[in-house]
């Protein structure tokens, strides 16, 4: 089989599972045959063996099922950053880099700042702050080991030096601690939600979170306020459909300051809060 009618071949058999089916096809294939796309353009005519086609083949058929691309390829990009990815973390997404930006921005430069990330996965966010804020002692929790893992590896190849990840229940490995800014792109997905049968590979445990998806933002509007310092600033990411929801249980909580911030394409995304001295 010639490459070019691979990737129509495969194109096609893309279009119900991708946005973007051939750029899908052409990435697998570049991975099946170790070569960059410039060598798809250039030498469509070259053939694949019979080897090469069962290994293509394989990958084909994972993305058909709807594996994410990220996870069949074992990386994707977060601001900037090649990060690894697994089965065991999310699929870092676009929309979360708002979250990224508003606490750079939060962080004056030279700040030798403590930060917390509450539910880190592949440790995407925690990364992103400690390589625009190095002096900054980035601090990244999750439940799950095999998250940690890869959250581990991605700090050591991209931000080694200023983050620290810790294995626990939200902020009960912390709770003895002081932070200035805490961040969390915890679960937020409503249990019945129809967008589950789309994100069926993703771990379910970082994505539901309760009947109507704000059990985990429940647990830390409650216990983030006893871990932050006065004036702190909590950033937490949530669904276009649950700002009021969030402003309500954080004005429970006696956070003060409350403001919701819009994504890229905008949709309420992520709700800012403080802590207001007792």
């Amino acid at each position: 089989m010639r490459l070019d009618a691979a990737i129509a071949d495969a194109t096609d058999r893309l279009r119900d599972v991708s946005e973007s089916p051939r750029l899908d096809a052409e990435i697998l294939l570049c991975r099946t045959i170790n070569m960059p796309r410039a060598y798809l353009f250039a030498h469509p005519e070259d053939t694949l063996d019979d080897l090469t086609i069962d290994r293509f083949e394989d990958v084909l058929g994972r993305r058909e099922a709807g594996v994410p691309m990220a996870y069949i390829m074992g990386i994707k990009e977060f601001w900037s950053h090649e990060l690894v990815v697994s089965p065991a973390t999310l699929v870092p997404r676009p929309e979360t880099e708002i979250l990224v930006n508003l606490a750079i921005c939060e962080i004056p430069r030279e700040a030798n700042w403590q930060v917390l990330d509450l539910g880190t996965g592949s440790g995407a966010i925690a990364i992103a702050i400690a390589c625009e804020r190095r002096m900054c002692e980035v601090t990244a929790v999750d439940i799950s080991e095999a998250a940690l893992t890869v959250a581990r590896e991605n700090a050591r190849l991209i931000a080694p030096g200023n983050v620290t990840c810790l294995l626990g229940d939200w902020t009960e490995p912390v709770s003895d601690r002081v932070f200035d800014l805490i961040v969390s792109n915890p679960p937020y997905v409503r249990a019945d939600d129809e967008a589950l049968t789309k994100l069926q590979h993703e771990p379910q445990s970082a994505l539901v979170a309760g009947d109507d998806g704000l059990d985990a933002i429940r647990v830390l509007a409650r216990d983030c306020v006893n871990i932050l310092a006065t004036g702190g600033a909590f950033m937490i990411e949530h669904g276009a459909d649950q700002a009021a929801d969030v402003a309500n249980l954080l004005g429970e909580h006696g956070w003060t300051d409350v403001t919701c911030h819009n994504d890229l394409a905008g949709l309420p995304r992520v709700t800012v809060a403080r802590r207001s001295g007792k």
